[in-house]
């Protein structure tokens, strides 16, 4: 009975431990770090900054208003002595720790109504700015599912790089045991068996190294998501790809839906109002002025007011007018100019560098699934030629260099094939971020 139990611990240990590993889906990947990712947070912090900054206040479109009150107190010695007036001499005044107490209060009021237009160019601008940082929020959420979904296909082909090289040292494993066996009967040389094993270990080697390559990319995927770097995880072995992606309606979408493009649209818009926002000072501002003061004294010296309650509205308005401030007023319009003549020329810049972005990235797109298609059928080619190699050195009508080369084009062929279907996928992900479809469309 115990040695029933041993042998069923042994059988299914090992499928619980495989079971423990987390499946992760592309999705479920996206969604983490969409929820984690340290630049998504911040450009939504910034975000929240803008759109707190975007009020009628800021713009200088409400009156500000201050209160202040003040309390003095003074304490007083007094020794006077006084001319006789007449005949009647006034006996001296001698006092001491006599309390004087006055206090002000008083509420002030100043409202701008009127500067050149330059508060609604600059409540303009803070809407602009807020719709900045929406856009800001836009391009790190693409960004992230953009690294993100390569990461993940990346993994997908150092597996499927993985799975190819242990087919290629079972094969070596298999030679390797048939030169074993044909030295022992003295069908063949130790040399050759040698040469085996050392392609065997070689093959092994090559396994090795592959195995951390996959261990590498899973560190990039998990630290991507912020999470533990030493989660392991399961993810399909297949890379899928579209085929039906048009230049020219990702050109179209380029244009009207990329976020950088509409970021550097913004940023331009921000240096024209910043500009009418600057030649406002130019024009008369108006203030209205309004003011109430309370004021408040007890005197305890024995001359002048004993108690006083003063109370004082005072209301007005203000004109500033701009005379001459040392040609800086022309200064700040000419920089405010060439402002807006960079911004312009930075966003036609980017739609050039976008553009031909995207044309290249489709060339390698179009140009990779042709190679994915030649690679599909050139492997099938390959592997027969295997297998026919294979036979031959079994029965000895061919040398082991000739298997061994037929084995080694085979794996290069399958490398090449799981690059070519991982370049169609990779520019697959990065046409959709150029177009802003990826949100939508990545899977």
């Amino acid at each position: 009975m115990t040695r029933f139990l041993l042998l069923l611990f042994i059988l299914f240990v090992p499928t619980f431990a495989s079971f423990s590993q987390e499946l992760l889906t592309l999705e479920n990947a996206i969604a983490v770090a969409l929820e984690k990712n340290y630049a998504i947070k911040i450009a939504r912090s910034r975000e929240a900054i803008a759109h707190n900054d975007n009020t009628r206040g800021n713009a200088g479109m409400l009156p500000v208003v201050t209160g202040s009150t003040q309390a003095n107190f003074n304490n007083n010695s007094v020794n006077q002595t006084f001319f006789p007036l007449g005949t009647t001499t006034r006996e001296p005044l001698v006092q001491r720790g006599v309390q004087n107490r006055n206090s002000n209060s008083g509420i002030n009021l100043v409202w701008t109504v009127f500067d050149g237009m330059g508060m609604f160019a600059t409540a303009e601008r803070l809407r602009e700015i807020e719709q900045f940082g929406k856009t800001t929020v836009k391009i790190n959420i693409e960004n992230t599912v953009a690294q993100v979904a390569a990461a993940y296909y990346d993994i997908i082909r150092q597996k499927q790089r993985l799975e190819s090289l242990k087919d290629a040292l079972d094969i070596s494993s298999t030679r390797r045991e048939l030169a074993k066996a044909n030295y022992e009967v003295g069908a063949t040389s130790k040399s050759e068996y040698l040469a085996a094993q050392v392609d065997y270990n070689g093959d092994q080697a090559a396994l090795v190294a592959q195995e951390q390559f996959l261990q590498n990319t899973k560190v990039t995927l998990n630290a991507l998501l912020m999470r533990e770097l030493n989660i392991d995880f399961t993810i399909p072995d297949t890379i899928t790809f579209r085929k039906d992606l048009e230049l020219a309606q990702l050109q179209q979408s380029l244009k009207s839906q990329n976020p950088n493009l509409l970021a550097a649209n913004q940023n331009r818009k921000i240096a024209s109002v910043t500009e009418r926002e600057i030649k406002a000072a130019r024009l008369p501002q108006v203030d209205l002025l309004g003011s109430y003061t309370y004021n408040t004294l007890n005197n305890e010296v024995g001359f002048g007011v004993k108690t006083s309650r003063n109370g004082s509205l005072n209301y007005g308005a203000r004109l500033v007018i701009p005379i001459y401030d040392g040609y800086n007023q022309r200064r700040r319009e000419a920089n405010a100019k060439i402002g807006t003549m960079i911004a312009e020329y930075q966003e036609s810049d980017l739609t050039v560098q976008l553009l031909s972005a995207l044309e290249r990235t489709y060339n390698t797109y179009r140009n990779s699934i042709a190679l994915f298609s030649f690679e599909e059928q050139n492997l099938k080619i390959a592997r027969q030629n295997v297998d026919l190699a294979f036979e031959r050195y079994k029965f000895g009508n061919s040398t082991a260099i000739e298997f061994r080369e037929a084995q080694r084009n085979a794996v290069a062929t399958e490398s090449r094939l799981i690059e070519a279907a991982y370049n169609v996928k990779v520019t697959e992900i990065e046409l959709l971020r150029l177009s802003s479809s990826i949100i939508n469309d990545v899977k």
